[in-house]
């Protein structure tokens, strides 16, 4: 548990150099900060994603624990937006990125911890990370982006459309498909090449986290009071009710043991710091990614150790 608790001191420690060089006036504030996440998003992440995926085993993409995290995900993100219209509604980019906030957990500077200290491997959070970017990402994506290409283009159908286009051709989307047709295929990637793009893909974690650290000298965490119900609602879901929604959709599928307790522990992991890169690269929703990243990343610890003691782990 030492290495879990190290991998959460790691991202605070970082968020608050990001903060600390944001207000001595290093990193601008702005549209300027926001490179820190468009190379992140477009050079970066897409980097660490092939490079995590192109090495993992073809066999644990079919795990039980995948199933499990995948309609923990829909469900929770459909009690969000349940909720949304019924308490706080909001446009559908930014209700859309609330969603992400209480389902799309961080799989892997904190997940990658847990799998390998707490349940002691990692075969369960590669395959879930590409379930994330393969399957979640398009969709987050594309939402995010039919408000604007509506404006842009005067078709509500045709910006759909576009919208899905761009978020599959998106450089993150593309890296998931491209390690998953390398993993199946069973091929080798030369060190040469692998090695520069994990150097590359080192980057990403950190590039965003220094811009995440940034912003919250913008505005404190739940100060924004539009946004407040869905920053709570989504940090609520995320660190309480996505592990029950997990444990029961164990009950129903008959999924118990290591299964079971996989699943849960990773339903309880922190709001992923690529939902906040997501908002920050399309400018929707960046409040509540950001709040709810912020307040999940403290809470999500607890709440882990409780599912450990619950399960007499």
């Amino acid at each position: 548990m030492l290495d879990v608790i190290t991998g959460f001191a790691i991202i605070f420690a970082v968020i608050a150099t990001g903060w600390l060089l944001s207000r001595r006036g290093i990193i601008p504030k702005g549209e300027t900060r926001l490179m820190f996440n468009r190379v992140a998003f477009y050079a970066c992440t897409p980097a660490l994603i092939f490079s995590s995926v192109v090495g993992s085993d073809p066999q644990h993409f079919f795990s039980p624990v995948v199933l499990v995290v995948a309609l923990a995900t829909t469900l929770t993100a459909g009690l969000y937006v349940a909720a949304s219209n019924l308490a706080f509604r909001r446009d559908v980019p930014t209700t859309t990125m609330g969603a992400a906030a209480s389902s799309y957990f961080n799989s892997v500077n904190i997940g990658l911890p847990v799998s390998i200290y707490v349940l002691g491997e990692a075969t369960h959070v590669i395959p879930t990370l590409l379930m994330q970017m393969a399957v979640f990402t398009p969709i987050i994506l594309a939402f995010l982006g039919s408000d604007q290409d509506s404006v842009a283009h005067g078709s509500r159908r045709r910006a759909v459309t576009l919208s899905v286009r761009n978020a599959l051709i998106s450089p993150v989307v593309v890296a998931s498909f491209a390690g998953l047709a390398v993993a199946l295929m069973g091929w080798r990637v030369p060190e040469p090449v692998l090695e520069p793009i994990r150097i590359l893909g080192g980057a990403s974690i950190p590039m965003i986290l220094m811009s995440f650290g940034a912003s919250l000298t913008v505005g404190g965490v739940l100060s924004s009071v539009p946004d407040r119900p869905a920053v709570i609602t989504s940090t609520a879901l995320k660190v309480a009710g996505m592990p029950v929604i997990a444990w029961l959709c164990c009950l129903v599928l008959g999924i118990d043991g290591d299964f079971m307790y996989a699943a849960v522990i990773l339903s309880a992991l922190p709001t992923a710091q690529n939902v906040y890169n997501y908002a920050a690269t399309y400018r929707r929703g960046e409040i509540i990614a950001r709040d709810t990243v912020f307040l999940t990343t403290f809470l999500s610890l607890p709440a882990m150790l409780a599912v450990a003691f619950l399960f007499g782990r």
